[in-house]
């Protein structure tokens, strides 16, 4: 059938996002043409470290966007068949400025959590509105999760590569995104589309799931643990010579803590879906589960002296390995879905699919 009607909760949030942005690209943009020396809005242009002039060519563009959402907002609240395309445009144009955003200042705000967070509920909110029928739906949300594994793949290649003096087998992950690291901005942009797939490939789970509570359970917990991404880019770790230094804060504490939290989660997700999708599957997880624990112990016997600048020689090593066996975990589970999927809906009679009986 049909992608069901847009709640009425989710009409109200897409609408409150849809008026918010709206009004705030028409302030911002306005301000911007009006001063595009930055003063109204106390913004120098050295900000933009030379990517533009002034504030002109940035404040029509979010004139632009400010007007597309107001756009939005009146399709939605009219219910007109085009909300979905109007709201998407919309928000999708407010994802880009803030990636591209951050890139060009090469700085994180509270301001980017203060307008961008929004954007991401409203979009969350707009889904609905897309008339595809639900397997449609269902399958591109489980595709989600093979991209996201491939893109994680990719931002280990490609950022690293960007980092003079990084070792990837001496160092882990996170000091690709600690204060202060060259590619901070661009592992952050990155990690903020993942953060999107994997968080879709979440809910994407929780409807193949159907009746099936286990299913269902891993699902929401998958979307919890890419939504986290969201925090992981406010509690980067410091780099290594400041810790050594004693100049760690409270913000490498939630650091540690968010990865001991995200790794219990995907553990619980895989647990579940795991005694939820027969024997196969069920030994592959276990093998992973196993594999994951194994070299996690390893890393664990090194981490300590990343705080204090001792030797990791190859907890970069251990690392990756695990990160390999859980992006393919993720890439196995899609691929698993997606054939039951659709064995179901062969099975299912036709109306149930939205094609005439």
């Amino acid at each position: 059938m049909l992608n069901q009607r847009q709640r009425t909760w989710q009409r109200v949030i897409l609408l409150i996002v849809l008026g918010y942005e709206g009004l705030g690209g028409l302030a911002g943009g306005g301000l911007l043409i009006a001063k595009p020396d930055g003063s109204l809005m106390e913004m120098p242009v050295a900000l933009m470290h030379g990517t533009f002039s002034d504030f002109l060519i940035p404040g029509i563009i979010l004139l632009g966007l400010g007007a597309l959402n107001v756009v939005a907002f009146i399709d939605v609240l009219r219910r007109r068949r085009t909300a979905w395309l109007t709201a998407g445009l919309a928000l999708g144009g407010l994802a880009v400025w803030f990636l591209v955003e951050i890139i060009v200042i090469r700085e994180l705000h509270w301001l980017h959590v203060m307008w961008g967070f929004p954007v991401m509920l409203g979009i969350a909110a707009a889904i609905p509105l897309v008339p595809l029928p639900s397997a449609a739906m269902r399958d591109i949300f489980l595709v989600c999760g093979v991209a996201s594994s491939l893109l994680y793949v990719a931002m280990n290649i490609i950022v690293p590569a960007q980092s003079p003096g990084y070792s990837a087998a001496s160092q882990v992950v996170s000091e690709l995104s600690a204060v202060g690291a060259p590619a901070r901005p661009l592992w952050v942009v990155l990690g903020l589309f993942y953060t999107v797939l994997v968080t879709a490939f979440g809910w994407g789970v929780r409807i193949a799931a159907g009746d099936d509570r286990r299913l269902r359970i891993a699902g929401i917990l998958i979307a919890i643990y890419g939504a986290l991404g969201i925090v992981w880019v406010f509690a980067p770790m410091h780099q290594r010579a400041v810790l050594a230094a004693g100049g760690g804060t409270a913000v490498d504490i939630v650091h540690n803590t968010l990865g001991g939290v995200t790794e219990v989660i995907y553990l619980a997700a895989l647990a579940l879906a795991a005694s939820a999708l027969g024997t196969a599957f069920r030994l592959y997880s276990i093998t992973t589960f196993v594999i994951l624990l194994s070299f996690g112990v390893q890393m664990v016997r090194e981490a300590p002296r990343v705080g204090t600048g001792g030797p990791t020689p190859l907890i970069g090593v251990w690392q990756r390995i695990n990160i390999g066996v859980f992006v393919l975990w993720v890439i196995v589970l899609a691929i698993v879905l997606l054939v039951r999927g659709h064995e179901k809906d062969r099975r299912a009679p036709l109306h149930a699919l939205g094609q005439p009986a």
